[in-house]
């Protein structure tokens, strides 16, 4: 039996870690329907009550500012919110879960866009329900692809 040299092994690291460089990660439509069907456990998906603040037409995809928030519903009532992009590296950006001594429940944060994509906010309630907003948003200037 052969043992191969260090140098063998350095060069089939080198070539993996290359072909990994060059295929970049990036969710698609249908790894976000999957995450929005993990996070509500298969209930259904209404749309409404959700407000998504994000600008339609963002010039640079490096630092997005984006806010959640579930206007017209007592705060007790809002037990999370989480955020999903359809084509980031990820669809799951964020979740947020409130305790029952959170104040005001809003997400505020800022975030990175691979490329021109559509954003889903979804807020859980206390009933069970489970209320969205979807926003397109169109990137002229792209992130996460370095």
């Amino acid at each position: 039996m052969k043992v191969p040299r260090p140098l063998e092994r350095r060069r089939l690291l080198a070539a993996a870690c290359a072909v990994l460089w060059l295929r970049p990660a990036q969710a698609t439509p249908e790894a976000l329907a999957d995450a929005l069907r993990e996070y509500t456990g298969g209930a259904p998906l209404r749309e409404g009550r959700v407000r998504l603040d994000i600008a339609p037409l963002v010039d640079n995809g490096n630092t997005v500012p984006v806010s959640v928030s579930v206007p017209g519903v007592s705060p007790e009532q809002v037990q999370a919110l989480a955020l999903f992009s359809e084509r980031n590296p990820r669809s799951d950006v964020l979740r947020v879960v409130f305790g029952p001594r959170a104040g005001e429940r809003v997400l505020t944060t800022r975030m990175r866009l691979a490329t021109s994509q559509q954003l889903v906010a979804v807020a859980r309630l206390a009933d069970g329900g489970h209320w969205a907003q979807r926003v397109d948003v169109v990137v002229t200037l792209s992130a996460c692809l370095e």
